[in-house]
């Protein structure tokens, strides 16, 4: 697996984003205007979705990224939860319900197999990276001292 930078180098950011967008893009159009409460929900669930991964993994650490990846898959859950209501209520079309279903249930799949990969990687964090090195360059001023000495 590589290394990612950024959490916008991370594919299932990428797909949380897109995620929000069509969500968005949906619950913009006037079958939705009845309803702010809904709307405004399942624009919520789907900008914690993005958002929990972006935050996990600024945190730093492996078992912090973890558990905002989980909150993440848990906003994608209640996602799925407010589009069926959507359905019911006839706020959504059976091909907008079945594309925003998919497409939740594949990010919510890939945010799970990022879960398990991270519990057995061997990676800690770039928390601990950065107190490694400057750990590390303490270590090299004290010999330093010690050799001018």
């Amino acid at each position: 697996m590589p290394t990612y930078n950024s959490f916008e180098d991370i594919p299932v950011w990428k797909g949380a984003k897109e995620l929000a967008i069509l969500v968005y893009e949906i619950t913009s159009e006037d079958k939705f205007s009845k309803n702010h409460g809904l709307r405004d929900q399942m624009q919520r669930a789907t900008v914690s979705v993005s958002s929990n991964i972006a935050e996990g993994f600024e945190r730093g650490t492996k078992q912090e990224f973890i558990q905002f990846l989980y909150i993440a898959r848990g906003s994608c859950g209640e996602l799925r939860s407010q589009l069926s209501i959507a359905k019911e209520i006839g706020y959504l079309e059976d091909k907008e319900f079945e594309k925003l279903y998919n497409v939740s249930k594949k990010v919510s799949k890939q945010i799970n197999g990022f879960i398990e990969y991270l519990k057995t990687a061997s990676i800690l964090g770039q928390k601990f990276h950065r107190k490694r090195r400057q750990e590390a360059r303490q270590f090299l001023e004290e010999l330093e001292k010690i050799r001018k000495r």
